[in-house]
């Protein structure tokens, strides 16, 4: 069971980082630079903070999602349980941002949870079809 939540790990991990970044440099001009462009640096981003996040949502998305679709057999599984997780995860972080901070739009706050969601539920999915593919459902 260790190799399938390596497995799972690693081919989350991926697919979540491939489907965010299209995300990223799609929405970055579009949604993110006008609407809260003034809350952004200026060029790039911190890495550390960044590498940190992923790998520890990623392991969020195993326990709560993954690991019990591979315990299940279950794809659906990892789609219900990844939605709500990034739903809750998303939710949190807008709603606070739009609460607390003076340049916040709606319009972040509500397609920022909506894809969390879509992005958690997806890869969550992804990750769990691929490790099944390579290692089997048992």
């Amino acid at each position: 069971m260790i190799a399938k939540y390596i497995v799972g790990y690693i081919a989350t991990g991926i697919a979540f980082a491939v489907i965010d970044s299209f995300w990223l440099r799609t929405m970055y001009t579009r949604l993110y630079q006008p609407e809260i462009g003034e809350l952004m640096m200026k060029s790039g981003f911190r890495l550390g903070p960044a590498i940190i996040f992923y790998l520890l949502y990623i392991l969020g998305m195993m326990i709560f999602a993954v690991g019990p679709a591979l315990l299940s057999g279950k794809w659906q599984t990892a789609l219900i349980w990844g939605a709500l997780l990034g739903f809750f995860c998303y939710m949190t972080y807008d709603l606070t941002n739009h609460a607390t901070l003076k340049v916040w739009s709606t319009k972040v706050t509500v397609l920022d949870i909506i894809w969390g969601t879509v992005l958690t539920g997806s890869a969550s999915v992804v990750g769990y079809w691929i490790t099944t593919a390579i290692l089997g459902k048992n």
